[in-house]
């Protein structure tokens, strides 16, 4: 029987200076930011103008995670800014930010937009944890991040397994406030990734804790370093079965497909967007700032 995670507390959003010290648990760095997106691929022939605009992108912010070539950090964060302003996205999912390039992008965005931010830490044999540093000045620590052109009310992080040694990623959720929706950010851990237990497969129990999260006014996916559940695929049982079914994919174009597009420079789809809200359109956008791309899907506005 795999071990979790203790229940983490619901955390208020605080200001964008502000940050909070990592938790024993899982800690919780809460900033403010967020807004609009860009021209969809039609997913439904009846598709209206109109709805929201949600995005997912993992920013290979950790230069000592294979991203010294995937751009400076001028160059991400202008990248992040044009995700959310020229893009017109309402909320922005996160994944591998600084803390403070998530910053400096909401700040230059202006003070409609609002952010909530939760760091990686790496656990050793002993329980110890200690924050990912991101390696330049003035970035920060790394983990994940959401930003918003609405205040972010209820954020709380999602209790899921993690290695008992080695890198703790997570899942992150809060509601948007003023457009109805809940959105749920999340990063699962690589197969093996756990250093106590290299055989242990966590994904699972992850991708139950994230759809569990999840009901029909919600938003939710991220980096799933995960392939979509195929025939061919040995891992496929680790998807719910909710996954495709109760819930749709952004680029899912029936009920019975389980493909996508990729969304990382290796060729494979491993950036996820799914809702139980009507699909308006779903598209990838190259960043040049990373070597995952930007997958954005609208949505119905909630009634």
């Amino acid at each position: 029987m795999r071990r979790r995670a203790g229940k983490l507390p619901k955390v208020p959003v605080a200001p964008s200076h502000r940050r909070w010290a990592v938790l024993t648990v899982c800690a919780l760095l809460l900033l403010g930011l967020s807004h609009p997106l860009h021209a969809p691929r039609a997913v439904a022939p009846d598709a209206s103008p109109g709805g929201l605009r949600i995005a997912t992108w993992n920013m290979c912010g950790v230069r000592q995670w294979n991203c010294e070539s995937t751009g400076t950090r001028t160059e991400k964060i202008r990248a992040l800014k044009r995700l959310a302003d020229t893009e017109a996205t309402d909320v922005v999912m996160l994944q591998e930010v600084c803390a403070g390039d998530l910053s400096a992008a909401r700040n230059e965005l202006g003070e409609n937009w609002h952010s909530a931010f939760l760091p990686y830490a790496v656990q050793d044999a002993e329980g110890r944890r200690a924050a990912v540093r991101c390696a330049e000045t003035r970035r920060g620590t790394a983990g994940l991040g959401l930003l918003a052109v609405t205040p972010l009310t209820e954020v709380s992080a999602v209790p899921t397994p993690q290695p008992a040694v080695g890198l703790h990623r997570g899942i992150l959720c809060a509601t948007a406030a003023d457009l109805a929706v809940r959105v749920c950010n999340a990063h699962l851990s690589l197969p093996n990734s756990d250093r106590a237990h290299g055989d242990r497969e966590l994904r699972d129990d992850q991708l139950k804790a994230l759809v569990g999260a999840a009901d029909e006014r919600t938003v939710f996916g991220g980096d799933l370093n995960s392939a979509p559940p195929s025939s061919a695929d040995g891992d496929s049982w680790i998807w719910p079965y909710a996954a495709f079914r109760t819930y749709r994919e952004c680029d899912q174009r029936s009920p019975a497909s389980r493909e996508g597009r990729a969304t990382h420079s290796t060729g494979h789809k491993v950036d996820y967007l799914f809702t139980a809200l009507p699909r308006l359109g779903c598209s990838v956008r190259g960043t040049g700032a990373s070597d995952h791309l930007a997958l954005i899907m609208r949505v119905g506005n909630p009634a």
